[in-house]
């Protein structure tokens, strides 16, 4: 079973240390078959120590949980708060949607948005993280819901969308629904 220690400088809330226990926990049991009640994980703290012939006292600043950061950015887009929402967003940052050519601005997003359906919004079933070397990817998946052009309303329909995150910004979004799908049967249903 494995016991996993970490040693921390001063300066993390409790909040930050929870969650790095947490994922550490889950990365160790990502590579050994250990049962979650097996896995210990625990935080010790130092008040100063050396590297590089340097006495350093204070750790490095935590980054923002992904999901969380991702999670806020989607509720202001859905209240078209694109102030807010570009707050979120890092230099380059660029957007892929189905049948759509890569968009780098909240305002062609709306623009595209706009041809397909009144307005659109999200229910979540999943909300997972993948982390590399400085980017994390936040999955979600569940349905959407809305009312197109011609009024009549839209639900269940699957979406997954991929965040890339680092420095606590989003770099990427990737998109994929069945909206094209269930546009055709929504209108084959009222003939």
């Amino acid at each position: 079973m494995p016991v996993i220690s970490i040693t921390l400088l001063p300066g993390y809330d409790a909040a930050t240390e929870e969650r790095l226990v947490r994922r550490l926990a889950l990365a160790a049991r990502s590579v050994i078959a250990a049962p979650a009640a097996g896995t210990t994980s625990f935080v010790n703290h130092a008040s100063t120590y050396q590297r590089d012939g340097r006495v350093i006292r204070t750790g490095g600043a935590p980054h923002p949980d992904a999901s969380d950061l991702v999670r806020d950015f989607l509720a202001r887009m859905q209240a078209r708060e694109l102030d807010a929402a570009r707050q979120f967003l890092a230099p380059g940052f660029v957007m892929h949607f189905p049948g759509g050519a890569p968009m780098t601005r909240l305002e062609e997003l709306l623009d595209w948005a706009r041809t397909r359906y009144q307005r659109v919004g999200k229910k979540f079933d999943r909300i997972e993280e993948s982390w590399g070397d400085g980017t994390t990817a936040v999955y979600c998946s569940g349905t959407l819901h809305g009312v197109w052009l011609d009024g009549s309303a839209f639900e269940g329909v699957r979406f997954v969308d991929r965040f890339e995150v680092a420095g606590g910004l989003i770099q990427r979004q990737d998109v994929w629904n069945d909206l094209a799908q269930a546009r055709p049967q929504a209108a084959s249903r009222q003939s």
